[in-house]
């Protein structure tokens, strides 16, 4: 039994040393002489502060040498996908604590593999920080959190992965860049670009990889901005209608209070009415969303203009219309949406066109108490670019609406004017026409007295010569 025990033991104990052996000399290249604990990438997007993606960015890596270890040389190896530009540059930085320590030692890029290398000329001891700054390098373009994993070297030439500190926050979120992010680098790359930024006025107001980047951004607030109106527009014309309804009324309290309405609300600034809604109403307890608020304002503005405009419209008709339709049984309410209020939507249409151009444009001084519109967007960009390229794209946003709308109230009003001439001119070639019949009648009508009468004198001369 004993010499069955001593041969199968002895093969596994040969067995056990050789594994411990194996393992002995594994051991260097597995540890982990260095820890990465820093991994950060700065913002490229201006309105939202993300990582792009595809877009140049400054990365910045640190990891500290563990206790009794030494640094000869260092790989980072950047996410697949990644890439340097012509102007790439790394710089190497070793910190003692706080204190920067002197380092001539250059890292060198491999643009094949993405990837920075540094041979330190003296190895760096335990206990001291190696910084990587990469400027000018673009993460892979995709939505997803990436890590930059690494590899180092001891003196003796041992080679071992760089440990990931999990507690610290070493991975880095990437968003992917938009179509217009992209145009926006592609230009940055083009000489004509380059040429033209170099005026100062051109960089200042037409910037070109602004107007691109903005477009997005503007183009939000510019729906903000039409959202507005297109709710708050509807609800002016009704306090325009109720109120004008309430002026022309044979009631004296409703038609003070139209009066009143109209004068204090035409009288003072939309500006000032706006601070008094948006920071008076919190006072009385009432916090509503300020999106509500900013349509009541402007609807509350604009009705009071609308309702003389719709006054005017109302009693431009001739009262025959009035007395006509009360002939027929017709009763005050029927009269005036049957017959009175058709007429005048005709007569007020491009002034309230006008009134709809002016509500929109103004919506630009909710800006002033935060709410988020067309150019508070555009003051976003500007703040985070520098430039005042974005204002000039609200302002080719806000002609975008105004312009077609001034032109279509421009023909609108040349074709009612054409039609009204050209009733007025059919009506006056009516009565010349009318005129001349009577005339040329009375002038028959003259003849043939004249000839009666010659007849007459005729045949009475005739008969006395006979007598």
């Amino acid at each position: 039994m004993g010499t069955i025990l001593k041969q199968y033991f002895k093969p596994m104990a040969v067995t056990a040393l050789a594994l411990s052996f194996v393992a002995a000399l594994m051991a260097p290249l597995s540890a982990d002489a260095l820890t990465n604990d820093v991994a950060t990438a700065k913002s490229n997007e201006t309105s939202t502060g993300s990582v792009l993606g595809g877009v140049p960015t400054r990365i910045t890596w640190e990891a500290v040498v563990d206790d009794g270890e030494q640094v000869a040389s260092l790989t980072v190896q950047l996410p697949e996908g990644s890439s340097f530009t012509d102007e790439s540059s790394v710089k190497l930085t070793v910190l003692d604590g706080t204190e920067r320590l002197r380092v001539s030692d250059t890292p060198s890029i491999n643009a094949a593999d993405a990837s920075v290398s540094v041979d330190f000329s003296e190895p760096v001891d335990a206990g001291k920080r190696i910084r990587l700054e990469m400027y000018k390098t673009a993460l892979p373009n995709t939505t997803e959190e990436v890590t930059i994993p690494a590899t180092a070297t001891d003196p003796s030439g041992k080679s071992f992965d760089v440990a990931i500190d999990e507690e610290s926050n070493v991975k880095i979120k990437v968003q992917e860049a938009s179509f217009a992010t992209k145009i926006t680098t592609w230009l940055d790359e083009q000489e004509w670009v380059q040429a033209w930024n170099s005026n100062t006025f051109l960089r200042t107001f037409l910037k070109p990889q602004v107007i691109i980047s903005s477009i997005p951004v503007v183009f939000k607030g510019w729906l903000v901005s039409l959202l507005l109106c297109a709710i708050g527009f509807p609800l002016a014309v009704v306090f325009g209608l109720a109120f004008s309804f309430a002026k022309i009324s044979p009631y004296r309290i409703l038609h003070g209070i139209a009066g009143l309405y109209t004068g204090v609300v035409r009288g003072t600034p939309l500006f000032l009415q706006i601070y008094i809604a948006f920071f008076g109403l919190p006072m009385l307890g009432l916090n509503l969303n300020p999106y509500l608020v900013a349509i009541f304002v402007l609807a509350f503005n604009s009705g009071a203009y609308l309702c003389e405009i719709f006054r005017a419209g109302i009693q431009s008709i001739h009262k025959g219309q009035f007395e006509a339709a009360r002939s027929l049984g017709m009763n005050a309410v029927t009269t005036m949406f049957s017959v009175i209020i058709p007429q005048t939507i005709r007569r007020v249409i491009p002034t309230a066109t006008s009134e709809f151009i002016l509500l929109y444009k103004d919506t630009s001084l909710l800006a002033a108490v935060g709410v988020m519109e067309l150019m508070l967007f555009s003051k976003s960009v500007v703040a985070n670019t520098g430039s005042m390229t974005p204002y000039i794209v609200a302002a080719c946003f806000y002609l975008l609406v105004t312009v077609p709308l001034i032109r279509f109230v421009t023909n609108l009003e040349n074709k009612l004017a054409a039609a009204d001439g050209a009733g007025g001119s059919s009506k006056s070639k009516k009565k010349a026409a009318k005129a001349k019949r009577i005339a040329s009648k009375a002038a028959s009508k003259e003849t043939a007295t004249a000839h009666a009468e010659a007849t007459e004198v005729s045949a009475s001369g005739a008969q006395s010569e006979k007598q």
